[in-house]
């Protein structure tokens, strides 16, 4: 209902944006939590409830959940362990009123009992509230953060992901969805939506639009899994938790896991996905920007 309130966790991020402003747009009420209220004030302004959460912080829990409705549920990247770093705040969530969540997880997460949504997941089914799970496949939006210096400054994509292809997502189609099941809980109540693009690309292909687009030729440097990790911890300064779920996410292209394709973008918006090569044209000055 449009009085509701809805909290939206990780609200500066590039899914949690979209999320906001797709609910503002519908007239829902947003608390908006980041790591700080003043981060997420100077991106929306008076326009939301700016507040801090930290999952790990029982002090932050009472001024996010209480009072709210439904909750967008983002898991920070640097906890990979929910049951004891987010099931507590999920667990307070519940108990003080919140009746849905909106989770975005991971394609294939439902049988890759490695990475740490699939846990979420799992205390969600459990919970007794109304849940959906958003499984996204691989962002685009991870080649402009993670793998922005690689390409920018090194002029090469270095994931173990070998010749397989994946069906790349963006962040405004994952969002997009994502409000959209909260705005009609009852369409979407214990329902997964696994939410690709289009077209399932090799990191080959990925390389050969980004060489175009930048002028500048862009390789695939197509490492192993262990040089990977040597490249994520040394060159990167990954964290050991990103490292693993990252290092699952192209393990799962590798063996040829990642290139299903669903309908879901056009089913819940009734419009086409955005296409990887329209996002490089769209952020190509990211990656020229030295």
């Amino acid at each position: 209902m449009a009085g509701e309130v809805s909290l939206v966790t990780g609200a500066t991020g590039n899914v949690g944006r979209v999320v906001v402003e797709r609910l503002l747009a519908a007239g829902r009420p947003v608390r908006a939590a980041g790591r700080t209220a003043e981060s997420v004030s100077r991106m929306f302004g008076d326009r939301v409830q700016a507040v801090a959460l930290d999952f790990t912080d029982a002090s932050t829990w009472a001024s996010a959940f209480e009072g709210v409705h439904s909750v967008f549920l983002m898991r920070p990247p640097q906890l990979g362990k929910p049951k004891t770093q987010m099931v507590p705040a999920l667990d307070y969530a519940r108990d003080h009123g919140v009746q849905q969540m909106v989770f975005l997880s991971l394609q294939g997460a439902e049988g890759n009992k490695i990475v740490p949504h699939a846990a979420i997941e799992s205390w969600l089914r459990a919970s007794g509230i109304s849940w959906t799970f958003v499984r996204a496949s691989f962002f685009h939006q991870n080649l402009t953060t993670t793998h922005l210096t690689d390409i920018r400054d090194r002029n090469e994509i270095m994931v173990p992901a070998g010749r397989g292809a994946t069906a790349f997502v963006d962040a405004e189609d994952v969002g997009a969805v994502a409000a959209a099941a909260l705005l009609d809980p009852l369409s979407y109540a214990n329902t997964a939506l696994t939410v690709t693009g289009d077209e399932a690309l090799t990191y080959y292909e990925i390389a050969a639009i980004l060489t175009r687009e930048l002028g500048r030729p862009i390789r695939y440097a197509r490492p192993g899994v262990f040089r990977y990790i040597r490249h994520a911890r040394r060159t990167l300064g990954m964290q050991w938790g990103l490292v693993a779920v990252t290092t699952a996410i192209y393990t799962t292209a590798r063996l040829g896991l990642a290139a299903g394709r669903t309908e879901t973008v056009r089913e819940v918006l009734n419009r086409d996905p955005i296409g990887f090569a329209t996002f490089a044209h769209r952020e190509r000055d990211i990656w020229n920007n030295t």
